[in-house]
């Protein structure tokens, strides 16, 4: 079933984990029991590298929900992908790729290693997204490339994976598009993505997260709204599972 969200801020949260070791422990049970056995978690995560969002307070707010996402992939054994992108699929840095699974014979002894697996990947990711935003060439952001670059890689990965697809992105300059230069209504918005070649990702969810969020002063709600539906018009014709267009950043996977 294709679910789709509607413009709104969805707050970020600490995953509601909790500082002590013994409530940390417990959410991770929690995490993992909602776990999916037949087919771990593929997380691919894209973030926008160019300068129209590169602030601070951006920075840290997706460095946030890639942590959180780490984090429940690894809960679940899964697989994750970070990369940082500009202009095209060819000025795409990857941060990290590897399977995110602690070692132990039990699930409490895995979950336990789970902390410090966790912070060396968001270390990696940090160092490495920091760097990606100097030398990556300005000129847009091949914002639906990384929806080619998602159906690749799910090709790769095979059946026994499910995608799940995160673009985090404020959703303006994607290349051979203008948008944001003027409110776009939601039949233009659709029409609009009708005209944009996309690849299949089928049984994936796809989020595209941040949308409007820029350096400077922030657009009208028209644009954002027109912004949201773009994106989703443009996900369903992906025919993913679930599609969602938000403007904060949202961690579900």
């Amino acid at each position: 079933m294709l679910v789709t969200a509607t413009v709104t801020t969805v707050a970020l949260t600490a995953c509601g984990i909790s500082s002590s070791p013994h409530g940390e422990l417990a959410e991770y049970k929690r995490l993992h029991a909602a776990c999916e056995a037949v087919r771990p978690p593929a997380v691919l995560v894209a973030m926008d590298a160019t300068g129209s969002s590169n602030t601070a307070a951006i920075t840290g707010e997706r460095l946030t929900a890639v942590r959180q996402l780490i984090t429940r992939t690894a809960v679940c054994g899964g697989r994750v992908k970070v990369v940082a992108f500009s202009s095209s699929n060819v000025a795409t840095v990857t941060l990290l790729d590897k399977v995110l699974r602690p070692y132990g014979a039990t699930v409490n002894a895995r979950l336990k290693r789970l902390p410090a697996l966790v912070d060396q990947a968001a270390v990696t990711i940090r160092t490495g997204y920091a760097s990606a935003m100097k030398s990556l060439p300005g000129g847009g952001s091949d914002i639906t490339g990384q929806l080619q670059h998602a159906a690749e890689w799910q090709r790769q990965l095979g059946g026994r994976w499910r995608l799940h697809l995160y673009l985090f992105t404020d959703g303006f300059h994607t290349v051979g598009r203008k948008l944001g230069q003027a409110p776009l209504s939601k039949a233009a918005a659709t029409e609009l993505a009708t005209k944009t070649p996309v690849p299949k990702l089928p049984s994936a969810s796809v989020t595209v997260a941040g949308l409007g969020r820029v350096a400077g002063r922030p657009p009208v709600s028209a644009v954002v709204e027109g912004l949201v539906a773009y994106y989703e018009a443009l996900c369903r014709r992906t025919e993913a599972a679930k599609c969602t267009s938000v403007t904060a950043y949202a961690v579900e996977v």
